[in-house]
């Protein structure tokens, strides 16, 4: 009886419940962030918020992929990846054609595999983490057309493939729709390289009459700043310039007026709940990773978790700008 008493005594104690808590863990346990052009700040972020939720939940946290837009050396790294027979991997699919397969061949394997940022969503894949991009796409569509009073010539810039920057440019084709003046003279395809955005901008900025461009939309982070150091350069003000994602750089250019908006992503967030959601998903492993969850009205899995979006300009980038500076500190 009294050892009865004993154990029920250390049962409350904060110290037994310390480590039966975290007894779930383990070092051993190695997570995988996956994605391409990563010395960008936005990828950075992920990356923070992917080794935050490590460390929250004591694991061990990877994150592999090639400094630039490569699609095939993201593909070799998926596949070192599966090598690996880690606990769970979060990958951004840069080309879905070509990635799907290593997908498909980490969840034959027993690992499973959430997509975040850019998804694809005829693989195997559980779900999907990140941006409803068709509704962004949306959501700066309509500013275009606000800015442009309904009339006048826009150029995009992207890197078509993309899964992410593809359903972005859906959603402004959807708002474009009901508003026929407003037309698509280019869709330029970056490859991966800003300053082929800058050099087309620069290009686009002599033409005139009815070929005169009023707005150069960015799909993605890299090309804000230097479409904005452009139409700085010739002194085009009358252009309106959207950009994508809160790079510092982008918020300084919106602040001085050059960049009109840019749409706001949440990639820490991204990257946080993908390791929290394959943590639970290790822990408690489902009967079968070969399923189509989506189409189970009883599943435990959603089918796409919603980081948010939302359009920053001169109104509200200054609460942008501090969180940014408060995250850096």
């Amino acid at each position: 009886m009294r050892s009865i008493r004993k154990l029920a005594v250390l049962a409350l104690s904060p110290t037994f419940l310390l480590l039966t808590s975290c007894g779930r863990h383990s070092t051993s346990e190695l997570y995988y962030l996956v994605a391409t052009n990563l010395s960008l700040s936005y990828w950075k972020t992920a990356t923070s918020g992917f080794n935050a939720a490590a460390a929250r939940y004591k694991v061990t946290a990877r994150v592999t992929g090639p400094d630039n837009y490569d699609a095939q050396a993201e593909l070799q790294e998926l596949n070192r990846a599966v090598a690996a027979k880690p606990a769970g991997i979060l990958i951004s699919v840069a080309d879905e054609a070509l990635l799907k397969p290593g997908i498909d061949a980490a969840m034959a394997a027993g690992i499973p595999v959430l997509t975040m940022d850019s998804d694809a969503p005829t693989s195997r894949r559980l779900f999907f983490i990140g941006t409803n991009n068709r509704a962004a796409g949306r959501l700066g569509g309509q500013r275009i057309v606000e800015k442009l009073g309904g009339r006048g010539n826009v150029v995009f810039f992207s890197m078509p493939g993309q899964p992410n920057l593809d359903e972005r440019l859906l959603g402004f084709k959807d708002v474009f729709e009901s508003h026929p003046q407003v037309r698509i003279s280019d869709v330029v395809d970056i490859k991966g390289d800003a300053r082929n955005a800058f050099d087309s901008t620069q290009q686009y900025l002599t033409e005139t009459g009815d070929k005169k461009i009023s707005a150069f939309i960015c799909l993605e982070a890299s090309s804000g700043k230097v479409v904005a150091d452009a139409i700085r350069r010739q002194r085009a003000t009358d252009r309106v310039v959207l950009a994508w994602d809160v790079e510092q750089d982008t918020l300084s250019e919106i602040s001085d007026g050059t960049i009109e908006a840019t749409i706001a992503q949440k990639p820490f967030t991204m990257g946080f709940v993908g390791l929290k959601e394959l943590d639970e998903i290790f822990h408690n492993k489902p009967k079968s990773l070969t399923k189509d969850y989506s189409v189970d009205a009883f599943s435990e899995y959603p089918v796409f978790i919603d980081t948010g979006t939302a359009l920053v300009d001169k109104a509200n980038v200054d609460v942008y700008a501090r969180s940014a500076a408060a995250h850096q500190q």
